[in-house]
């Protein structure tokens, strides 16, 4: 069974080569209210989080909710292991997939097809899966004979139907999504959200950030609102929209 246990979890995240600025220091510490400011030690820090503690359990689809720089992010990176915790504990229970940022690892001068099993490989797909896959894949991205050209030859739009294609291939207990994805045009975004959908059902647990009130209330169950890296409310997800939004 797929679970997520934070307790008392914050996440500070290192200013470098700000020495030497005590007075700016000072004044930023006070304008953010504590959220940049000194450790013991006297380095400058930024507080992401502050005691967060949070348990999701199996079939839970959680929205994220709060303005930009109230921790949203930072969160999901928690739960993704991208950042460890500066205190507390973090327990996930569950393979994780994230669809935050679908073209990490995309290697401009590699053509298409070598891009399917470098991303893949650091999605911790097989490479055995991929090639099972590969045909689906190719098709499904609409590149045609582009697949054997470098990516650095590609539109935008065609870069993201590849990295789209390549990343949803994952089948997590935890799928962590940072707004739900657009990509390309109205023909594939069809395709897209399908994909997302089905993808999304196959997961346990779905945790969401975003600013769409439509999309948490249509998606999610329960809502988190966080506010300067603390949780302010947390509940049912229409009930939390009512306060946010209004």
């Amino acid at each position: 069974m797929s679970h997520i246990n934070l307790k008392d979890v914050s996440v500070e995240i290192p200013v470098y080569n700000s020495q030497g600025r005590s007075l700016k220091k000072t004044i930023m510490g006070i304008a953010t209210g504590g959220k940049i400011g000194l450790t013991e030690s006297g380095k400058t820090v930024v507080k992401s989080l502050t005691n967060i503690n949070l348990n999701i359990k199996d079939n839970e689809r959680v929205g994220l909710l709060g303005h930009n720089g109230a921790g949203k992010s930072t969160l999901l990176r928690v739960l993704g292991g991208v950042y460890t915790p500066s205190s507390g504990v973090a327990e996930i229970h569950g393979r994780v997939g994230s669809l935050i940022d679908i073209s990490l690892g995309i290697d401009s001068e590699a053509t298409g097809l070598e891009n399917i099993f470098l991303r893949g490989a650091l999605l911790g797909i097989p490479k055995r899966k991929i090639e099972q896959e590969l045909e689906n894949i190719i098709e499904f991205s609409e590149l045609g004979d582009f697949i054997n050209m470098p990516v650095r030859t590609y539109s935008t739009g065609m870069h993201m139907r590849l990295a789209f294609a390549v990343s949803t291939m994952i089948t997590p207990d935890i799928l962590l999504m940072d707004e739900w994805l657009s990509v390309g045009d109205q023909g594939f975004q069809n395709k897209a959200e399908k994909k997302i959908s089905e993808l999304v059902n196959r997961s346990n647990i779905l945790v969401i950030a975003t600013h769409s009130r439509e999309l948490v209330e249509r998606c999610c169950d329960r809502a988190i609102w966080l506010e300067h890296g603390n949780i302010l409310l947390d509940g049912p997800a229409k009930d939390v929209c009512e306060k946010y939004f209004n």
